[in-house]
């Protein structure tokens, strides 16, 4: 980066995440600032983007997870003001953050995504029940549209199935019940179409929801090294590739994974604006190639000159 740039960063807003971005906002707002950026904090849920003076800025940084930030509003009120900003559009934005039309790209794309099906709010429970079985224990049940596992459940039995529709429907009308693939999670971070480190995750809640996220110290993460097995490596970062290419992501993006017993790769969804906080992978993954924060950050500015070496793995 030549110049420094006036940089709006848009965090907090009013989805479940809320917190999290707001953690998120404040570390990219800080490792810009330590980049020699004029760095502005802007949450929406406090001043609307349409009420910014956008004069006073180059950009906007989208630091936004969950509703408005992931799905495509934000992206479309800064469209309408004519502010360039980071990350997918509105359009790629708005299928990533939709579970079904994410793999409905998968899957025309052929690329292994576990089975699933969609129900409503309105379904009537034993339809909800019909569903599940339908499938086969266990499965996954989790809204169609949130991040973070916000109203995540794994059914392991029948008597648990009321209880996580019961979970997922106080985040949205409609939920997604998928395949429960046995295996290792794996998460790979694009930049720009370049993958970074896979990245193993080993959580000892045995599952990787919330808290395991961004609360629980025990989490472990392993970033891939020359010791892994490199055929599996290449595989993640292939289909990682194509899933974001199937759904036009652009800048940063992080793509989660199950590996099964056969060391096959499943596409679980993309997240057009991953966690930047203390817990979060992307920035592991960068640093594992020599980039830091900032630079990491800096890179993706509409702006910027693209510094990051052509392949980080």
């Amino acid at each position: 980066m030549k110049d420094a740039q006036r940089v709006a960063v848009l965090f907090g807003g009013l989805s479940p995440e809320r917190d999290v971005s707001l953690e998120s906002g404040r570390v990219v707002a800080e490792a810009l600032s330590n980049r020699g950026h004029a760095v502005t904090l802007v949450d929406p849920r406090d001043q609307p983007v349409g009420t910014v003076d956008w004069e006073q800025f180059d950009a906007a940084f989208i630091a936004l997870h969950g509703t408005y930030g992931e799905d495509g509003g934000v992206q479309r009120d800064l469209d309408s003001l004519g502010v360039v900003y980071t990350g997918s559009s509105a359009e790629a934005s708005a299928i990533a953050f939709d579970k079904p039309l994410a793999k409905n790209r998968f899957r025309e794309k052929q690329l292994a995504t576990p089975k699933s099906c969609t129900v409503s709010s309105a379904t009537h429970q034993a339809v909800l029940i019909e569903a599940v079985l339908g499938l086969r224990l266990p499965v996954v049940v989790k809204p169609t549209c949130q991040g973070s596992s916000v109203g995540v459940s794994i059914v392991q039995s029948e008597d648990q199935i009321v209880a996580a529709f019961a979970e997922c429907f106080r985040f949205g009308s409609e939920a997604i019940v998928e395949q429960f693939i046995d295996g290792e999670e794996w998460t790979v971070g694009i930049i720009d179409r370049r993958p970074l480190p896979p990245i193993r995750i080993d959580a000892a809640r045995g599952f990787y929801d919330y808290d395991a996220k961004y609360a629980d110290e025990r989490t472990r993460f392993h970033v891939a090294d020359r010791d892994d097995d490199t055929v599996l490596m290449q595989a993640l970062q292939d289909v990682s590739v194509k899933a974001c290419t199937a759904i036009g992501t652009s800048g940063i993006a992080r793509v989660d994974l199950m590996v099964d017993k056969h060391q096959e790769p499943w596409l679980l969804e993309v997240n057009t604006i991953p966690g930047f906080t203390s817990h979060s992978l992307i920035p592991k993954a960068a640093l594992a190639c020599g980039i830091d924060r900032g630079e990491l950050f800096e890179s993706v500015l509409p702006t910027a000159e693209q510094a990051l070496p052509p392949e980080c793995s």
